[in-house]
């Protein structure tokens, strides 16, 4: 038996374990919520011990992409507090990313490029160079599910290691929210303690998060584009206009009209094509 071979059947047996016993209950809200006193007195008594088995759990659920991460990440904030939950998350979420990686690169890649390698060759090319970029900001903006990000990416030119180390940057800001998130439905003690200002702060983050990620993504990406020239101290002109069509010859004329230094660019003939 091969590693591909001895890897798959760990996986089959690990999904029908899973199923097979229904374990996906334990990963439920509502479960967790109503065993919440008792998993607190058991953390007291072995804060380590559920630390590491909670740690372990983690990384299980994401290196085989099984739904749950979230009420896990809330669970998490809820037991353990903000800044324990926040390291149990962040390496554990890391790890287990690298590990789905890592499965989807020893199953699949070697068949994918074989079969598509001519189509994939731009992509392939692209992702060599500007990768680590494109994946952090995969991580930063969640535009597709993080299971499908690691089995996409275990596909492509990217080492293990620049892999895992993206992914916990790009990971850590939406880790944060959805760990404070859960600190405060951990606090909550009466239907009274919804409408409370930390909760109610902690749920909009979830939601303008998105925003600011993609808003700080593009000015990443406008600063990496502009990074190889220099930013000049002085402009020589005022105003540069680009295309000597209708419409630019129009805006550099009433420029220069009010004494304005313009700077016209036209890469061929000037004037509108009719």
């Amino acid at each position: 038996m091969n590693k591909k071979q001895l890897l798959l059947g760990i996986i089959v047996a690990a999904f029908i374990a899973w199923f097979g016993l229904d374990l996906g209950q334990y990963l439920q809200l509502s479960w967790v919520q109503g065993k919440m006193g008792e998993l607190r007195s058991w953390y007291a008594a072995n804060p380590l011990l559920a630390g590491a088995l909670y740690f372990g759990l983690y990384v299980a659920v994401t290196g085989l992409s099984i739904p749950g991460a979230a009420v896990m990440t809330l669970a998490g904030g809820a037991l353990f507090g903000f800044w324990y939950a926040l390291v149990l998350v962040s390496f554990g979420s890391s790890i287990g990313a690298t590990i789905a990686f890592l499965i989807s690169r020893t199953l699949l890649r070697d068949w994918v490029q074989q079969r598509f390698g001519q189509q994939l060759r731009p992509v392939n090319e692209g992702f060599a160079k500007d990768g680590a970029f494109y994946l952090f900001g995969l991580r930063l903006v969640p535009l597709f599910p993080f299971f499908v990000i690691n089995l996409a990416m275990g596909l492509l030119p990217i080492g293990t290691w620049r892999y895992y180390w993206v992914s916990q940057l790009g990971m850590l800001p939406a880790t944060a929210v959805y760990v404070n998130a859960g600190t405060q439905l951990g606090q909550l003690d009466s239907l009274a303690g919804i409408v409370s200002a930390p909760l109610l702060i902690s749920f909009a983050l979830l939601g303008v998060f998105p925003l600011l990620a993609r808003r700080t993504l593009n000015a990443l990406q406008n600063r990496r584009a502009l990074a190889k020239w220099d930013k000049p101290k002085s402009f020589d002109t005022n105003m540069v206009v680009i295309g000597a069509g209708s419409a630019g010859l129009v805006s550099a004329l009433i420029a220069a009209t009010v004494r304005a230094k313009v700077t016209l660019v036209e890469r061929d003939r000037m004037g509108a094509i009719v």
